[in-house]
């Protein structure tokens, strides 16, 4: 048989891919087997299995390893009979579809043959009417490299062609009449190529920085210039020794935060697939695999914490830890809990302040707590409130995930509104209060800048929100947002600029 041209690039957004079916090679019409796990699915039904059974399941996580040790058949049949998955929504690889429905409607038969337990791959089969038949792991057998190879073979005596993507499909490739590779160039690849006549290439694309970055949200990354904050308040601008451990505390608290957000969107895969836009995270629309972010997340989150010790000791360390074990409690339970979610959130980001203040070895002040506090509840509730606009438009339900209702919109925008206007007053009672009356600043006057700033943002956040035009994170919309950065630009002038004696005010 022929080599035929290679089928078309998998991008990095799998829904968005605009594909035509794979070339067909001139030959005998052999069955066409189709891999599930990394070939006809992005994901690994493994892994979702793990993730889902450890999300409803945390504190029996010893049970994965005791039915491990009675083999991988048996680990896949306990998680398929102990976890419900939306097989309906896990990302398939367009190329491959689009080939398998070309060749079905060739009059070609196609059938399926995967390691994952036959429960859940039936289930994966009705969403595509060309398999014929599906061959699966159960009971003690795991069908996966040669235990799949001599199924095959048995099954398909006059040949086949198969569709895989890893090196322990390499004997069930030996076996077959041909072979269609289902992923990047390389080693394997050329390996494949070795033992059979190569049918086509579904490209599939490594996940690139941009894609890291996105699933890493580096841009909220942004959030931990509030660690500044307890600094340049104590008025301890001129000393490198504190910028340095502030600085080296940023990276920490990044990537903290970034472990913090993949174990997030490991935990919230089918939410987020039911989401507008969520689903095009990279975890949950698969151009980052599973795996891949099991494994970044607990290394980025010791190298934070060990940054964490080294910026500013035990007493950094120990803010930093809480940071995590509410993050991970917002994860798993607390974003579920109506109105408590938007107070775990502003929480998150006042314990950025105390981790500042730790690293500065500074008292944190009570004024910027509260003010803390209130802003970023308002803008909590101002994600939420986002999401009650688009759901209503869509028709879709509210907040994948929440405990949320669509009646609860005007208390969400009310309350939201009203913190809003509290952080302004907490910062003009500020001003008065113990900017002017402690003497910190050289010329305080510069100050009432600041609030007339702020709610001219918090206004523009509401307004835009009200409008449906907010983004569905407002952290995301400031640093995006031009008249945003301006006016925080200002704000941070008037408060630096009040540092400084002015001798004409």
């Amino acid at each position: 048989m022929a080599r035929a041209k290679a089928a078309e690039r998998v991008p990095e957004e799998p829904r968005s891919e605009q594909l035509r079916p794979a070339p067909v090679a001139p030959g005998p019409r052999h069955p066409l087997v189709l891999d599930l796990d990394g070939t006809l699915l992005v994901s690994d039904l493994l892994v979702e299995c793990i993730l889902a059974f450890l999300k409803h399941h945390p504190l029996q996580a010893w049970r994965l390893v005791y039915w491990a040790l009675q083999g991988r058949a048996v680990l896949k049949e306990r998680l398929a009979e102990r976890t419900q998955i939306a097989v309906e929504l896990l990302p398939a690889h367009a190329a491959v579809v689009a080939y398998a429905e070309a060749a079905h409607a060739e009059g070609r038969e196609v059938y399926l043959a995967t390691a994952s337990d036959r429960k859940l791959a039936e289930a994966v089969s009705k969403r595509y009417p060309f398999i014929r038949e599906v061959l699966a792991s159960g009971g003690r057998v795991n069908l996966k490299g040669r235990h799949k190879a001599a199924a095959l073979k048995a099954r398909f005596p006059d040949g086949f062609v198969y569709a895989g993507d890893s090196p322990a499909d390499m004997p069930v490739w030996r076996q077959a009449a041909a072979a269609i590779f289902v992923g990047p160039e390389g080693a394997l690849r050329r390996k494949v190529g070795a033992v059979a006549e190569i049918e086509a290439i579904a490209h599939a694309a490594r996940p690139t920085l941009k894609i890291w970055a996105r699933a890493l949200r580096l841009h909220q990354w942004a959030k931990n210039a509030v660690l500044f904050a307890p600094l340049i308040l104590a008025g301890r601008i001129g000393e490198p020794a504190a910028w340095l451990a502030c600085g080296v505390g940023f990276v920490a608290m990044g990537l903290i935060a970034s472990s913090t957000y993949l174990i997030n969107d490991l935990t919230d895969l089918e939410d987020d697939r039911r989401h507008w836009t969520k689903r095009n995270r990279p975890l949950a629309s698969g151009a980052l695999s599973l795996t891949r972010a099991m494994i970044a997340a607990p290394l980025m989150l010791v190298a934070g914490l060990c940054l964490a010790f080294l910026a500013g000791g035990a007493a950094s360390l120990g803010v930093a830890a809480i940071y995590c074990g509410l993050t991970l409690a917002y994860s798993l339970k607390l974003k579920r809990i109506p109105l408590f979610d938007a107070l775990v959130l502003a929480s998150l980001f006042t314990l950025r302040l105390l981790f500042g203040a730790a690293l500065a070895q500074t008292p944190a002040s009570s004024w910027l707590l509260v003010f803390c506090m209130t802003l970023f509840v308002s803008l909590a509730l101002a994600k939420r409130a986002v999401e009650f606009g688009r759901a209503a438009a869509s028709g879709a339900a509210i907040a994948a995930g929440r405990g949320y209702r669509a009646e609860d919109a005007p208390l969400v925008a009310g309350l939201g509104a009203a913190t809003g206007v509290a952080a302004v007053l907490v910062m003009i009672l500020y001003v008065i209060e113990d900017a002017f009356p402690q003497g910190r600043y050289l010329t305080p006057q510069l100050l009432w800048g600041a609030p007339v700033l702020l709610s001219m943002w918090l206004g523009r956040v509401w307004l835009l929100c009200a409008r449906g035009e907010l983004d569905d994170d407002p952290v995301a919309f400031a640093v995006k947002d031009r008249t945003s950065l301006v006016l925080g630009g200002l704000m941070a002038f008037c408060f630096l600029a009040a540092a400084v004696h002015i001798p004409w005010l």
